[in-house]
Order: structure tokens, then C-alpha cells, then sequence
């Protein structure tokens, strides 16, 4: 084969200097063959096989590769024949060449004989759908390298998009990703479409007929909208969110988000959510944020009041003031314990309450046999036992990490007092951070220590000194009111007397 621009000087020379053919054939080294295909086109030709490629070793097996695909057709989805399982009933029949080739083959097979997928381009009206999809990323939370869930919603017409990242897609992260994206919206659209996941349906049936699960059929009674689902192993059913999905990935999570908590990588998305209003989508005549503005008064109004998206559970009590929920043990208040509560988990945190009151609440812990701790609910129980100080748990995972000059006014107050009596003293000094921040009380023990007021005390008047400090005293400037400064007349205060003395009349 020639070049193209072999073909421009074979055309040139013929077409513009009337060279012979001989003339170009002895000048270019081309055989006249290839000249007359220049002079007939000035496009490339592409490469084809006069004869297919000889293959020795797979061909004797192609026909029985061919056997084997087309057998798949009438075999279960989930059990087919796969390209290594080919390979191993070839080598059965006596084939001696490599996988990769016979994957090749079949790959090359496939491919022609697969047609093209084509779709139908979609429209929708203001505010009449929505899709919802799950996506991965990751993200280091709280020094954490993690896979963190993508909750994703997408409005159909303006096309706004909302995402929110949950440890995990369990049900009660699902509905309170709705939650979050309805306010988002400011409304909620008529229908929105799913997969088959597990946490809106219980089983597929025929056609689009589900069995939806109760929790998710309340939550939906609760904002009347309607639902769609796909059918299975048909995502472009959904394609919108789908690429929201993938495009919330790449633009909102990289770099690598490096957050304190899951509120702040959520505080996070939502401003990257806000800020791609902005944007103006191939093919759309307006931005996402000037069509939401026109679809937003086509959505559903919110309801008075949140669906309430957590597990309920009632629990007892241990021996340790503690309530057991999927195998973590979180604390309560020891002065506040009751034999019967109820915990209420919510995505990124648990509530324990008794009656309707909560007594205790703590991030959500998704791991297993996990201790969660909060030391300022045993307080209580120390001050009865002061001798249990040294060993009790979790007093002990919190002083290694609370500040150093704790460690400083605990040894002086132990140092001075005696029986215990330091011990109790101390406790009540931490008892302080259940109505003040933890930074004002460390810089509160500062300030006792360098007044010598080694006291719960002495520390809570430091604590008032901080919050509510005392107004400088300002002297007045009498120089520019002469009246004002001279000496006054004290009042007749006998004349006060002739009051009573009407009085008594």
C-alpha cells in the first residue's frame, strides 16, 4: 500500500506535468499497477485479506467454539459458558494453543455478531421526574481512608443534582438521602426512578409488578410521590443519574476529600451541588440553577414535618449503663438509667431514649463489638466510687487524649488532699464540661491553677469570668459640661418626714 502522499505525487505528475506512466513508474519506483490505482483515487485505501490468516493450532476448533456459544443461548443468564470455561473444554478436546487466543477468537466473534444498542432520546416536563442511584468513592474521614456511599438524586428536567455521602446504603441511609434532597429542591417531583435495590423492594415479580418493602411504601405515603422501577440489568433506563453518578465522582471528590467527619464531607458535596448551578449543560439553552428556578413551582410541597428515617428498637439495659444495638454497646447516663428504653438509629447517629425523652445520643458506630463510650455519663457512679478512678474505662480512653493540664491540677489536687477527697474534687471539675465547651473549661483550669484556686470552684468562677467577663469601668469627661461639676445641694431630707407624718393622719 502507498501513502496518501505517494498518491499526491503520483496525481501531480500525470494530472499537472502529463507524465507518461513509464515516466512516473522510473521516476517514483512504483509498479504501474499501483499508479493506476493512484490516478483512480486520491482517498487511502484500507487494508483487507484476500484470504483469512491461517491458524494451525485453533482452527480445527473454531467450529466447536461456535458450537459452544451458540449452546449458550438456551442456558440459564447465570450459567453459561464463560471464555475460560471454552478454553478448558477445548483443551479437554486436545487443543494445545494459549486462552488468550481462543479469548481473542471469541471476543472477534461476539463482536460481530452483537448489535448496535440504540435508544430513544428522552424529554421531560417541570418537576414530573426524578432518578436515584448509588454510586462509591473514596474519601478519608476523620484520618480514615474509607469507600464512602453516593447517594445521588437528579432532577429530570433541570437536570439539578443532589449527593450525599453515608458509611452505607442500608434503607435508613436511603429515605433520609430523599429527606436531605427534597430540601435541596425545595419540593418533591411526581415520580422518581430506581433500580431493584434492596432497600425500596422486597422481591421482583413479572414485569414491572414489585413487592416493595413496607418502610419504603410509609416513607412514600408520607411525600406522595410515585415510583418507577427499571428493568432489571437496564441502567440506561436511568441513564441521567447513572452519569451524575460518575460525574459527582470525578469533579466533587477529587482530590481525595480529607474531612473531620461525614457532616463536613457532606457540607462539602452540598457546596459543590450549589456551585454547579452554575454550569450550563451541552445542548440546554439555560444553566441547571435558571431551569430549577422554572421547575422548582411544578414540585410537590414539602410536608409539615420530616419522615422520621431511623430504626427503632427497644433495649434493655446492662449492668455498665449501656444499651446494645447490631452488637456495639453505647453508654447512657448512669444517674438516668431505666430498665426499659428505645434506641433510634439514624444514619450517622444513635438516640437512646426513654419514654419520648432522649437521655444519650452518639455518632453511629458500623463496626462489630465496639465499646462507644461518652465518660461524662459515669461521672455520676465515680463520685460514689472514687476508688474505681484509675481503672474505669472509660475514663481512660478519655485521658489519652485530654489535655495535659489536667494531668497537672489531678496530681496537685491528689497531692493535697486526702481519702479521696482530690479524686471526688477532680470529678467535679469534669462534670463542668456537661454545660461548658471543652476549650473553655481547659483554659478555666489554666487560669485556677495559675490563681492557686486548686477547686471545682475556683475553677467554675474562672469559667464565669470567661463567658461573662466584667465591664471596663469608663471615667466621664466633665471638662466640656461646667454645670455638672460644681458642688451640689444634698436634698432636705426632712421633708420625707412630713410624708409619714401625712400618713399617719
Amino acid at each position: 500500500m502507498i501513502s496518501v502522499e505517494e498518491r499526491e505525487l503520483i496525481r501531480r505528475a500525470y494530472f499537472i506535468d502529463h507524465k507518461s506512466l513509464r515516466q512516473i513508474a522510473r521516476e517514483l519506483h512504483v509498479a504501474r499497477k499501483t499508479i493506476g490505482k493512484a490516478l483512480a483515487s486520491a482517498e487511502a485505501e484500507s487494508y483487507k485479506l484476500s484470504t483469512a490468516r491461517r491458524a494451525p493450532v485453533l482452527g480445527p476448533y473454531k467450529p466447536q467454539i461456535e458450537e459452544l456459544l451458540a449452546e449458550n443461548k438456551g442456558l440459564p443468564a447465570k450459567q453459561r459458558y464463560t471464555s475460560h470455561r471454552i478454553y478448558e473444554e477445548l483443551v479437554l478436546r486436545g487443543y494445545q494453543g494459549g486462552e488468550s487466543t481462543v479469548r481473542g477468537y471469541i471476543g472477534q466473534h461476539r463482536r460481530e455478531r452483537r448489535r448496535p444498542q440504540v435508544f430513544l432520546p428522552l424529554e421531560f416536563d417541570p418537576g414530573s421526574d426524578a432518578q436515584v442511584d448509588w454510586g462509591e468513592a473514596i474519601a478519608e474521614v476523620a484520618g480514615i481512608r474509607q469507600t464512602v456511599q453516593l447517594f445521588c438524586m437528579r432532577l429530570c428536567y433541570s437536570r439539578r443534582t443532589f449527593l450525599m455521602a453515608f458509611p452505607t446504603q442500608r434503607q435508613e441511609a436511603f429515605l433520609e438521602g430523599h429527606v436531605q434532597a427534597f430540601h435541596f429542591f425545595a419540593g418533591i417531583p411526581q415520580r422518581i426512578a430506581y433500580d431493584n435495590l434492596k432497600a425500596a423492594v422486597a422481591q421482583v415479580l413479572r414485569g414491572h409488578t414489585r413487592q416493595e418493602q413496607q418502610t419504603f411504601v410509609a416513607f412514600r405515603s408520607h411525600y406522595l410521590f410515585g415510583s418507577f422501577f427499571c428493568t432489571p440489568g437496564q441502567g440506561h433506563e436511568k441513564g441521567g443519574v447513572e452519569h451524575a453518578v460518575g460525574f459527582g465522582r470525578r469533579n466533587f471528590m477529587v482530590p481525595v476529600p480529607k474531612v473531620a467527619s461525614f457532616e463536613a464531607l457532606n457540607a462539602l458535596l452540598l457546596a459543590q451541588c450549589l456551585a454547579d448551578d452554575e454550569r450550563q449543560v451541552t445542548g440546554q439553552p439555560m444553566t441547571i440553577g435558571a431551569a430549577w428556578e422554572l421547575e422548582r413551582a411544578a414540585l410537590r410541597p414539602l410536608p409539615g414535618k420530616d419522615y422520621a428515617c431511623c430504626v427503632t428498637k427497644p433495649v434493655s439495659l446492662t449492668p455498665y449503663s449501656q444499651v446494645i444495638f447490631e452488637s456495639n454497646r453505647y453508654s447512657l447516663p448512669a444517674d438516668k438509667a431505666q430498665a426499659q428504653l428505645v434506641v433510634k438509629a439514624y444514619p450517622l447517629r444513635v438516640d437512646i431514649l426513654s419514654l419520648d425523652a432522649i437521655i444519650a445520643s452518639h455518632p453511629r458506630c458500623y463496626g462489630k463489638d465496639q465499646d462507644i463510650f461518652d465518660p461524662l455519663h459515669y461521672l455520676p457512679l465515680l463520685a460514689q466510687r472514687p476508688g474505681a478512678f484509675q481503672h474505669a474505662k472509660p475514663l481512660r480512653r478519655w485521658r489519652e487524649t485530654w489535655p495535659a493540664v489536667y494531668e497537672q491540677l489531678l496530681a496537685r489536687l491528689q497531692a493535697e488532699c486526702s481519702d479521696g477527697q482530690g479524686i471526688r474534687e477532680f470529678i467535679r471539675i469534669l462534670r463542668l464540661h456537661q454545660d461548658y465547651p471543652a476549650q473553655q473549661v481547659e483554659e478555666a483550669v489554666n487560669r485556677a491553677l495559675e490563681h492557686g484556686c486548686l477547686h471545682a470552684d475556683g475553677v467554675l468562677l474562672c469559667l464565669r469570668q470567661l463567658t461573662h467577663p466584667e465591664p471596663s469601668l469608663v471615667t466621664l469627661d466633665l471638662r466640656g459640661h461646667q454645670h455638672l461639676g460644681h458642688d451640689l445641694v444634698p436634698p432636705d431630707l426632712q421633708r420625707y418626714e412630713q410624708l409619714l407624718v401625712a400618713g399617719r393622719r
